[in-house]
This record gives structure tokens, sequence and C-alpha cells, in this order.
């Protein structure tokens, strides 16, 4: 069996995620080589705890390397098109944590971007990039693999092979991501994030639903596609003191700290996205399905498959428990396999098997351009208090 070498480029947050996953990967070889950064101690890190071989702070050496054949990109979002372009001509296939892109400035531009830019010229720009993309990435005999990890929830996969039997009718979805706010230092930043809670928290449901709708399409030989977004996002803590805000970790100098987004598909059913900087409790992630035959509740996070009473914290400094609970004492609902429940290590196992048999991933370049294009309208919507309409897959502005 052949077996499959991996370049990591990023050693963030999401690479922890990556490399915990791509160790529990079965029935296929791997080879973890090389990890790049331009912090190279975080390299490093994230080589000596999963096993990589080498680490560098030089790009070019895994697009050089002739024996890896995957670059995994979980950088920050401003850089993941450039360099999954860069890696397709290199010839390698591509994983690319999400968002696929976003809009993020050009010359021309005053500072800051979110309040000066035009959502118009944002939308434009963003769609006519993403369509180039997916003609280069359609064209390209290597597949791009898009890090989309909701889709992978064992609670979404068996959703959609409950869809799939039933042949059900979706007529109503919703779903959340909403956290107590953003630990990056640069999580505030359009130029850096592309947007703020929608782009960062609500692309996993939003990508969820548009999957599950074309699971039902695909199961009821329909085609189905989106036809409308109507949008509100805002900035809901700017009444609040520096003391009131203190268990909000949220500091947005340019994006939203809430959004909400509701979605008309062309054979009138609907779905609502949702998400905010501001929830205090852990990581709410969830999709809510209302067919004409049932109702699907695909709850991610917080799970309650463990839960934990303690009176203080002693000893528990290096236990973890859940993402954004810094507090351990009271009652916790602990993660438990959080890289099975949250889909990580079945997106990946996907993705390293389409690489070694030669097979399409479940989350692809569609999807990606498809989430993205949804939410720059969504962006075109709230800053202009309308609905916006696609017409033979353009926005009607």
């Amino acid at each position: 069996m052949k077996t499959v070498t991996i370049g990591i480029v990023g050693a963030g947050f999401a690479a922890h995620f990556h490399g915990k996953s791509f160790a529990k990967v079965h029935g296929v070889n791997i080879r973890l080589k090389t990890v790049v950064d331009i912090n190279v101690k975080k390299a490093e890190e994230i080589a000596k705890t999963y096993g990589f071989e080498h680490f560098t702070s030089d790009y070019n050496e895994v697009l050089n390397d002739e024996e890896i054949d995957v670059v995994d990109i979980v950088t920050p979002p401003n850089l993941h098109l450039a360099l999954a372009l860069d890696a397709l001509k290199a010839g390698k296939h591509v994983i690319c944590e999400k968002p696929l892109t976003g809009y993020f400035g050009d010359a021309e531009d005053e500072k800051p971007i979110g309040r000066t830019v035009s959502k118009v010229k944002m939308y434009e720009t963003v769609l006519r990039e993403i369509e180039e993309a997916r003609e280069i990435i359609n064209a390209n005999e290597k597949m791009f693999m898009y890090a989309e990890n909701y889709i992978y929830s064992p609670n979404v996969i068996k959703a959609a092979e409950i869809i799939r039997s039933k042949k059900s009718k979706l007529l109503f979805m919703k779903g959340e991501e909403s956290i107590k706010g953003t630990t990056s230092p640069v999580g505030g930043m359009w130029e850096k994030t592309g947007g703020g809670a929608l782009i960062r928290l609500g692309c996993h449901p939003l990508s969820g639903v548009l999957w599950l709708k074309q699971v039902e399409a695909e199961a009821r030989n329909e085609e189905i596609s989106v036809i409308s977004v109507v949008a509100d996002t805002g900035n809901t803590t700017t009444t609040l003191t520096e003391h009131e805000k203190r268990h909000l970790t949220s500091n947005p100098l340019d994006v939203e700290d809430f959004a909400n987004v509701t979605i008309t598909f062309s054979d009138g059913t609907k779905a609502v996205v949702m998400a905010s900087d501001n929830v205090l409790g852990g990581v709410k992630n969830y999709i809510e399905i209302y067919a004409n035959d049932g109702v699907l509740m695909c709850n991610i996070t917080p799970t309650d498959n463990m839960k934990t009473y303690f009176v203080d914290q002693e000893n528990l400094e290096n236990v973890y428990i859940s993402e954004m609970m810094n507090e351990k004492t009271g009652w916790n609902n602990v993660f438990i396999a959080e890289d099975i429940l949250r889909g990580y290590l079945y997106e990946l196992q996907d993705f390293v098997e389409c690489i070694a048999f030669n097979r399409k991933p479940n989350s692809d370049i569609e999807l990606a351009y498809e989430t993205t294009k949804v939410i720059y309208a969504a962006y075109l919507s709230a800053s202009e208090g309308r609905k916006v309409t696609f017409e033979d897959n353009k926005v009607t502005l």
C-alpha cells in the first residue's frame, strides 16, 4: 500500500487538532514529515509532540520536497488560498483549513478596512478570486480537500445517512457556533481574518447546512441551490464597561461579534445560521434539522457523556476539561474524544483515504466556494439592510 507523506503549514491551534487526528488514522500508511511555521519554536513543538520528522520556517522546502504528497494548510485565513494554489502548482494534494479565503484589503484601502471598505467591493473581489481558484483547482489533477470538520461530526454523518435512507425533505435547518471570544491577537481585525464571528465561527454550521441540503438533493434526485440571503450583524458589547466585559475575551476592532443569517433555497426551504463571540459556558456547536418526516438534533458541543463536579481545581492544572472553560470548579461537561465528536479524525481519515485510493472527498472546493459566497453575500446584506438574491450564480446588486 502506498504511504501518504504529509507536510503541515502552520503550527497554531488547528495544528494540534490535525496532529492528534493524524496519529489515529488507520488503514492507510502515513508519514508525518515536515512542519512549517515562521515561528520555528512553534514548528518544533508540533513536530516533537506529534512525531513529524522535520521542522522549518521555509514553505519552499515542502513545495520542493518530492516525497511529500499532501500539504495540510492550517495558517491564518489570509494565507489559505495563495498557499493552496502554490501547493497545487507544485504537484501536491492540498488540505486547506476553513475559511477558504476572504477580503483582506488592498493597497488603496483606508484602514481599518472593516469600517471603510464597501461590502460590494468585498463581495465582488472575493467572488472573482474564488471563481478563478475553482477553475484552477478543477483543472488540476491533484485534489483540493476543504477541512470543514462539521460535516465529519458523527452526528452530522448519521443525519446524512438517515436523510439518504428516508429521502426526507428538509424544510428548515438551524445551526450555530458561538464562544466567549477569540484568543487570537488578530481575531478582531478584518484584514487578518476576513470578517468576524460569521466567517470565523458561523462558517462551520453554514457549511453543515449547505452540505446536508446537497445530501437531500442527491437522495431525491433534485437540484437545489441558494437563491437568497438576509443577514444582520453587529457588536453586542458596545455598551458594556470594562468590568462588565471581564468574562468575555472578544476584542473587535472592525469586525462583528454577532451574526444571524437566513438562507432561502431554490425549493423554498430555509436555514438560519447564528454566530457570536459573546456566549459564556463553553463552545456551542449544533445543527437542528426539521424535515417533513422527522426531526434530527445534531448536538456537537457541549456533550453530556461525562460530567464533573469539583469544589477546587487542585492538581487539575494540566487536565483538559473543555475549550473556552477556564474554571473547572462546579459542574462541567467534559470533552471526551473531542477529535472524533467534532469531526477532525473522520475528516483527515477521509482525506488520507482519498489520496491513497484516488477518490473524491466529502468536503471539496464546491463546499468551500458556496460557503465563501454565502458569507460575503451575508456581509453585503447586513451592510445594506436588504435581501441579496442570486441569479445565474451571480449576486443581484
